[in-house]
């Protein structure tokens, strides 16, 4: 009796932990229940993929989608909508909100709020601060917490522990890794004397790299100090690229697609909508990170998905908010750059979902394998198509890739076995479920 399936993806190359190759993928129950070679009639519904990649799901750990308290900027749906238009599965959303995710009741208010109005499935972080450091050993623990968040620089929102001392406590309190958003605040706010008015090429200038990897020194020695992992967010500098080989032990690090991709020749061409923090810096900083990204030293990409309205980004600099739209955009310009040969396809693959399920321990995500979530991007890796803001799902309608020629596109979104997006259109309705974590609780 031959075996039955919900739905197959047929003729398509499925690349994986062991290579890649022509497989079918059979799928039962939102999970992954065969690979190999299946004919039509084991299936309730096949796709055909031929011409097409079927990777891992793409996962975002790194995204801003600003509910509750900013929604005018973005929204849970809204923001899950440009993920799976771009070909992601899962995003871990930032604490960063109105009111701050910090506490058991706020991450649960969250979770409700995303709860099958999301189109993907979500976990998000939770604050770090001063006043929950008694709390987080129960607070990270909690369903879909991705862990702790910290910011030792200032950036959107209210959530800063610049101090030692504060970051000391954190980290003594945590278990699971805890990410940083690694610049030294001390530093910023000794030279906002560098900022120009009307002139956003000294976003760099203040922000400089110094203050980067001071921060990332300091977060270091505090981690070995007290035996604790740490996950470094969208690192931008050389030095600190150099300075981490010798701290894989105890450091993790994120990459984002404009670090590597946008230089600060943009800021003369698209101004402020290239103003982030960390920011885009000179070439040497992109080469240096592709060099790291090369060398293994880099673990995973994130968007940093950071939008603010049009209008917002339009005032003038410093009065500028610092954010970008990027989760739509991170699979498009990442295998832009595959087919550059800047990287492999099975490195694209380790960076956004081996490497990602690695690190944060997901349950049944971040390969394809019997038993794991029916989670997939697949993609076009031979079409070429110009990014254009009219594409972005975003609330606020714009990116700076706009008008940007790209090869490699994703043609499809599955999330748990459900075609989500397919060839551009929404095809399934809201369905997001929390992302289950092996060292947290699933109550």
């Amino acid at each position: 009796m031959s075996t039955t399936y919900d739905l197959i993806l047929k003729n398509g190359t499925v690349v994986n932990q062991d290579g890649e190759g022509a497989r079918d993928v059979g799928i039962r129950n939102g999970r992954i229940a065969g690979i190999g070679s299946f004919s039509e009639d084991q299936a309730g519904e096949t796709v055909d993929c031929s011409g097409l990649h079927v990777l891992p799901g793409v996962m975002d750990t790194q995204v801003h989608f600003r509910e509750p308290g900013l929604e005018h900027k973005e929204d849970l749906e809204s923001g899950a909508r440009a993920a799976v238009m771009g070909g992601v599965t899962t995003v871990f959303e930032m604490p960063n909100t109105n009111p701050l995710t910090t506490s058991e009741a706020a991450l649960a208010d969250k979770v409700k709020r995303a709860h099958h109005r999301m189109h993907c499935d979500f976990a998000f972080w939770v604050g770090g601060t001063r006043d929950n450091v008694k709390d987080i050993p129960d607070l990270e623990r909690l369903p879909a917490a991705a862990g702790i968040k910290v910011f030792m620089g200032s950036s959107t929102g209210d959530l800063l522990v610049e101090d030692d001392q504060g970051v000391r406590d954190i980290l003594k309190a945590t278990r699971r890794r805890a990410a940083f958003h690694s610049e030294d605040e001390y530093r910023l706010r000794e030279r906002e004397g560098e900022r120009v008015e009307n002139d956003p090429s000294s976003h760099p200038v203040w922000r400089d790299e110094i203050a980067a990897l001071q921060c990332t020194q300091r977060l270091v020695n505090i981690a070995r100090e007290v035996d604790a992992k740490i996950h470094i967010l969208h690192l931008s500098t050389a030095e600190e690229v150099d300075y981490l080989i010798d701290h894989k032990d105890v450091a993790s690090i994120e990459v984002t697609p404009h670090h590597l991709t946008l230089t600060d020749e943009a800021y003369h061409r698209l101004g402020s909508l290239v103003q982030m923090n960390p920011p885009v810096r000179s070439p040497r900083h992109a080469e240096r990170l592709w060099w790291g990204l090369s060398q293994g030293i880099l673990d995973i990409f994130g968007s940093d998905h950071a939008p603010h309205l049009l209008e917002e980004k339009q005032k003038p600099y410093p009065a500028s908010p610092s954010g970008m739209t990027g989760v739509q955009t991170l699979v498009p310009i990442m295998l832009d750059h595959v087919n550059a040969g800047r990287l492999s396809l099975a490195r694209f693959v380790d960076m956004t979902s081996a490497g990602p399920a690695r690190l944060f321990q997901t349950s049944r995500k971040g390969r394809i394998a019997v038993g794991y979530d029916a989670d997939f991007t697949v993609v076009d890796m031979k079409r070429t198509e110009t990014i254009s803001n009219d594409w972005i799902a975003s609330k606020p309608g714009w990116t700076p890739y706009d008008g940007k020629s790209v090869t490699g596109w994703p043609v499809g979104t599955i999330v748990r076995g459900k075609r989500v997006m397919w060839q551009g259109d929404l095809a399934a309705p809201s369905l997001g479920e929390p992302v289950v974590f092996q060292d947290g609780v699933t109550r």
